[in-house]
């Protein structure tokens, strides 16, 4: 099998680490894929060339058989280049971006891209036109993000992104680090990372080390099926836990992958048992070339409902919808769960359907009970309602 050394802008093939050695087996080309399942290359090396891919050995090993859930998270399927979707951004982060690989959507939350690189190209990807492209941060870029964010003393919270930030070796991503930890306003790090849950080998004892220096930092890592939780994977994971970083999981809804109840209901499970907590099931975003992936809002929904009350509160992700446009991350959850709201009481439906009421309190007289009015008129409820959840990372990978 053809072996691809990884960019050596990164490092040199004779000082690789055995993570980059790891990385360095990874099947890339139409005609890797076919010595090892029945795929003729004529058929994938148009979307290749137009959306990378790359799979780690040890996804290799997951895949089963052609269609199954980890088929179709990595594998190119003809879908991708006949998609007439126009939406290459559809959550306008291009537009949201002041300065390069820098996005500045909500108040006081940044996104910041490092690279485009990825240890696998999910076909599902948001940033499907950036990743897999040449293009890493250099200095002078990281000079100008410090800059702006000196000058932006109402960004509190940054999320390294990309591409995937851990597969910058220790010194390079140690960089990063140290410069934002110059900002005195910036309280949180956190970063969004698939590399745990693909390629575990890079989560080394002196990779925590090194992170640990700089809490408090947060880590949300991507899975979207149970089997993806093996042994290596949940020992990476500990190691990451045992460095005090806590761990958030984010999952996209994708048919043909995890839109089943059953299956989300393992995968929180599996997730618990790692030491990670499930964190937001997304919507799959509008982006072209994956829209084969996506499912009803109906779905999502379902599965919440699956998981309400039948498994650890804390297993329960927010479900969002990463709104088109750059409107940002919009919770839903099941309308039936408020029956009725007024002055008087909320009346609830419970996880078995069964009806509670809740009394208001009656001494305050405020507008907080009305419509803004204090005229104590039943409120009109909308389909949908939860409250906000704030702000994660912005990751069709990732994010």
């Amino acid at each position: 099998m053809g072996v691809k050394k990884p960019d050596t802008t990164f490092w040199e093939a004779d000082s690789m680490e055995t993570w980059q050695q790891a990385l360095a087996q990874s099947v890339i080309k139409p005609e890797e894929l076919a010595k090892h399942f029945d795929v003729n290359p004529d058929e994938i090396k148009d979307i290749v060339a137009e959306y990378p891919m790359r799979i780690t050995p040890m996804w290799m090993k997951l895949i089963q058989e052609r269609g199954d859930a980890f088929w179709r998270q990595v594998v190119p399927e003809p879908d991708e280049i006949t998609d007439e979707s126009p939406a290459e951004d559809p959550l306008h982060e291009d537009m949201d971006s002041p300065v390069p690989h820098l996005v500045h959507r909500y108040p006081d939350r940044v996104l910041f891209m490092v690279t485009n690189q990825c240890t696998i190209y999910c076909r599902f990807c948001t940033r499907k036109r950036l990743v897999g492209k040449p293009g890493f941060l250099k200095k002078g870029e990281l000079d100008h993000v410090v800059d702006y964010l000196l000058a932006h003393t109402e960004v509190r919270d940054i999320i390294l992104s990309g591409g995937d930030p851990l597969l910058l070796p220790d010194h390079l991503l140690e960089r990063i680090l140290k410069a934002l930890r110059t900002i005195p306003h910036l309280e949180l790090i956190r970063i969004g990372s698939r590399v745990p849950g693909s390629l575990p080998e890079r989560i080394t004892p002196a990779f925590c080390d090194m992170v640990k220096k700089y809490h408090p930092l947060y880590m949300n890592l991507h899975f979207n099926h149970p089997d993806e939780l093996t042994s290596e994977v949940k020992a990476a994971c500990g190691r990451l836990a045992d460095a005090g970083i806590p761990l958030g999981a984010q999952t996209v809804l994708l048919k043909g992958v995890n839109d089943d109840p059953a299956v989300m209901i393992r995968l929180v499970h599996q997730l618990l048992l790692a030491r990670v907590k499930p964190y937001y099931l997304y919507q799959a975003d509008l982006t072209r070339g994956t829209n084969h992936f996506r499912t009803s809002v109906e779905t999502g929904l379902e599965i919440i409902k699956a998981l309400q009350g039948h498994t650890s509160g804390m297993g329960i992700p927010h479900f969002v919808i990463d709104a088109p446009e750059g409107g940002g991350k919009i919770p839903l959850l099941p309308a039936d769960y408020l029956v009725d709201l007024n002055q008087d009481q909320a009346t609830l439906r419970n996880y078995e359907g069964k009806i509670y009421t809740y009394p208001q309190p009656q001494n305050s007289g405020s507008s907080d009970h009305s419509n803004g009015n204090g005229n104590g008129k039943r409120r009109e409820l909308p389909m949908v309602t939860s409250p906000s959840t704030g702000c994660g990372i912005a990751d069709g990978m990732l994010g």
